[in-house]
C-alpha cells in the first residue's frame, strides 16, 4: 500500500490549497480515509475523516473551512482548505485502511503547508 500526498505549498492568509491524496495497493472507496496535520513541536492531530459510505467528520478547528471528497474513479480523496489560517501551517498527512471509520495503518509521506499572515 502507497498513499501520495501532495498539493501543498506557500499561501497567504485567507488563500485557499487544495490536497490530494492517491492511493495504489488499497482502494479508497473501501475504507476510511483521513487527514491528519502536524505542526512544529507539536502533536499529529486529524483533520477530518471521510468515511467508508462518505459521511464525514472535522475537528472543530477546520470545520465550515475544510472539505474532504473522494473520487472513486482515481482513487484520491482531497482535502479543499479555504480561508486557510497561519495555524493551519503544519505538515499534512493520508492515512487509510481502517474500514468503515477510523484510522488505519497506512500513512502517506505527507505535505507541507505554510500560511503566512
Amino acid at each position: 500500500v502507497q498513499l501520495q500526498a501532495s498539493g501543498g505549498g506557500l499561501v497567504q492568509a485567507g488563500d485557499s490549497l487544495r490536497l490530494s491524496c492517491a492511493a495504489s495497493g488499497i482502494a479508497f472507496r473501501l475504507n476510511a480515509v483521513g487527514w491528519y496535520r502536524q505542526a512544529p513541536g507539536k502533536q499529529r492531530e486529524l483533520v477530518g475523516i471521510i468515511g467508508r459510505a462518505g459521511s464525514t467528520i472535522y475537528d472543530d478547528s477546520v470545520k465550515g473551512r475544510f472539505t474532504i471528497s473522494r473520487d472513486n474513479a482515481k482513487n484520491s480523496v482531497y482535502l479543499q482548505m479555504n480561508s486557510l489560517k497561519p495555524e493551519d501551517t503544519a505538515v499534512y498527512y493520508c492515512n487509510t485502511g481502517a474500514q468503515n471509520w477510523g484510522t488505519g495503518p497506512y500513512w502517506g509521506q505527507g505535505t507541507q503547508v505554510t500560511v503566512s499572515s
